[in-house]
């Protein structure tokens, strides 16, 4: 512990005496942005009773529940390994929850009596993964399903598991080609959908004791997924872009497979979200994000409860996030691009709103930078969207910059809070985000745009991008850095492998350095989606000579930027051994090249220790590098 404050104190120093160029801004600790968050993941037990949530306690996140009577708080679990991961609430007041033992590779599974806060282990999944649904019948009202690759690594099968005596009833077992179920408003599963890897495979059934059978195929760039049954004969809801770019709120009969009739949907944007009441059966809003995230209300109730949030929670994004059964008690989160949010206890009878708790009390909205959209004309003529995020001061111009490809490639940024970013920005920076092609949510077309283009075009958008950033003056040339994890670590890595003259360094967070071996390792339940990742990055055989030319592994003699890497031994995606031997090969190419190994992480860094370490590290590496172009 003593070594611990030591550190922290050692951080939050160097954090408040950085020197960047920015006249009257507070150095904003490393600390403060990146600890856990003080309070997270809320839930509403079923009977509105209680509220949990997630708690930091000798440094682990663990599991506090709050009873609404006395507003008493007590804590459920004291784990000091890991912390809690997803959890979920029976109607009997039990709670289901997994905790991820990085260590042993080991999934386990515990139950939690809420009014007795007795624990009790119920399976633990060697080399394997447990989820948890989140769908509850109220006929059973001690029972959750729960999805586990125990039986094959490759495949999940569906169980019934009774959380008051442990027993596990096998529900659905997979015959090797299903890789997603939807659970009706009663817990029931009457739609899969089954992938061969490249087709995919909606199939239905009326009940139980019926066989699935398809009602809908399609190549997977047409997507159909399903959210609810209409309640009105067979029909269902979906989102699809079957027939159309932007991905719609529609109406489907289960019977054929038909779509009925379109419900919503956006111009320039993909539906992100829908929100669903399963509780009252009906839709409520669907979310599209263009620029920044906007909402369509399709149900005049829920308008009305937004709305009366709004009046008091003046400039700020809202999300209903939980609600207990008979939906008179909301947990209402928020958040802007400046602040990382408050959670909220909002009473529908009378109105009253009840803050529970920041998620960083820490931070000082005032203190950080606006998120602004931004968009450029890649060299094809190709419209780009993006972020930046410009350092707090007068100066708009001449700027040192960090680049910040998101990881995927098949994801994209957003409008929100991002510690990332602000860190960053505080520290004198502009941060760029960009949204190449490839990028998911504007449409069929862009995404298909992005096969097969990990090392062409996407990275031509991310080039075009940077060099836009300079002709319109915002970029010093000579101050300019790249910054990515899992695939915007290979953007970062082929940024200064193939544009030497354009950045400074690169900061990597488990970045894909081989192609051959990212997808010949992937993780034996991702490989029913092998065939789709040939067809969306290539397939080793018939397309060896692109990745090899795009794999940073074959290219260490073209980096000669400083390079700082950190990587946790534990993620799934990563070779270590050739992510060591790539580490010696930079070395021997005289290459300023920093590595950080963590044996207890996965791709993410958990443990707040070891995020602190890599972002005081992230700091003063960009304070070494982006003083004179290298």
């Amino acid at each position: 512990m003593l070594n611990r404050l030591r550190f922290l104190f050692f951080i939050s120093i160097i954090s408040i005496t950085c020197s960047c160029n920015q006249e009257h801004v507070r150095q904003i600790p490393i600390s403060d942005f990146f600890k856990n968050p003080e309070k997270s993941f809320f839930r509403l037990s079923p009977d509105g009773k209680y509220i949990s949530y997630l708690k930091p306690y000798k440094g682990r996140q663990n599991l506090f529940i709050q009873s609404l009577a006395d507003g008493k708080e007590q804590m459920a679990t004291s784990f000091a390994d890991y912390s809690v991961g997803n959890y979920s609430w029976t109607y009997s007041n039990q709670i289901a929850l997994i905790q991820d033992v990085i260590s042993l590779d080991e999934f386990k599974l515990f139950a939690l009596d809420v009014p007795t806060l007795k624990l009790r282990s119920i399976l633990a999944l060697d080399k394997g993964r447990v989820r948890i649904l989140n769908n509850r019948n109220k006929g059973e009202p001690d029972v959750i399903t729960i999805s586990m690759n125990k039986r094959d690594p490759t495949n999940f099968d569906i169980f019934k598991l009774n959380i008051r005596t442990g027993q596990l009833q096998p529900y659905l077992i997979n015959p090797g080609n299903i890789t997603e179920w939807f659970p009706d408003d009663d817990g029931k599963i009457r739609l899969v959908k089954s992938s061969d890897g490249v087709d995919e495979t909606i199939l239905y059934r009326p009940n139980d004791d019926a066989p699935f059978k398809p009602i809908i195929k399609n190549n997977f760039i047409n997507r159909v997924q399903p959210i609810a049954f209409t309640g009105t004969k067979n029909y269902f809801y979906a989102l699809s872009n079957v027939d159309r770019d932007k991905t719609a709120l529609v109406e489907i009969n289960a019977e054929n497979g038909k779509e009925q009739k379109l419900i919503f949907g956006c111009d320039k944007a993909d539906i992100s979200t829908v929100d669903y009441s399963r509780d009252k059966h009906r839709l409520e809003l669907a979310t599209c994000d263009e620029a920044k995230p906007g909402k369509h209300f399709l149900n005049e109730d829920i308008e009305h409860i937004y709305s009366n949030l709004s009046q008091q929670l003046h400039g700020t994004e809202i999300n209903i996030i939980n609600r207990d059964s008979a939906e008179d008690k909301l947990l209402v989160s928020t958040y802007t691009d400046r602040n990382p949010g408050t959670y909220y206890l909002y009473e529908r009878p009378t109105g009253k709103l009840t803050k529970l708790g920041d998620k960083n009390s820490s931070i000082k909205p005032e203190e950080l930078c606006a998120m602004q959209p931004v968009s450029f004309k890649a060299r094809d003529g190709l419209l780009i969207n993006g972020y930046l995020t410009l350092p707090q001061g007068t100066k708009t111009t001449d700027l040192p910059v960090v680049v910040l490809p998101h990881d995927g490639p098949w994801k994209r940024d957003t409008w929100n809070y991002s510690d990332e970013v602000q860190f960053l920005a505080n520290r004198g920076y502009a941060v760029f985000q960009i949204n190449y092609r490839g990028s998911t949510g504007y449409g069929k077309a862009f995404f298909r745009a992005g096969f097969k283009q990990t090392g062409g075009k996407i990275q031509d958008d991310i080039t075009d991008g940077v060099n836009w950033l300079i002709g319109k003056n915002i970029a010093d040339p000579k101050k300019i850095a790249i910054f990515g994890a899992g695939f915007g670590g290979f953007s970062a890595l082929y940024g200064v492998s193939f544009h030497p003259g354009l950045y400074n360094c690169a900061v990597v967070q488990s970045g894909l350095i081989n192609f051959f071996t990212y997808i010949k390792d992937v993780p034996p339940y991702l490989k029913p989606r092998l065939q789709m990742t040939y067809e969306m990055i290539g397939n080793p055989e018939t397309d060896a000579e692109q990745l090899r030319a795009i794999s940073p592994v074959f290219h260490t003699d073209k980096i000669k930027a400083p390079v700082i890497i950190f990587q946790g031994a534990k993620d799934e995606t990563a070779n270590i051994s050739e992510l060591n031997q790539f580490v010696r090969e930079l070395k021997k190419q005289n290459v300023p090249v920093k590595y950080f190994l963590k044996q207890n992480e996965r791709k993410v860094f958990r443990n707040e220790h070891n995020r602190m370490e890599m972002y005081t590290e992230i700091e003063k590496f960009l304070n070494d590098n982006m003083r004179v172009k290298h």
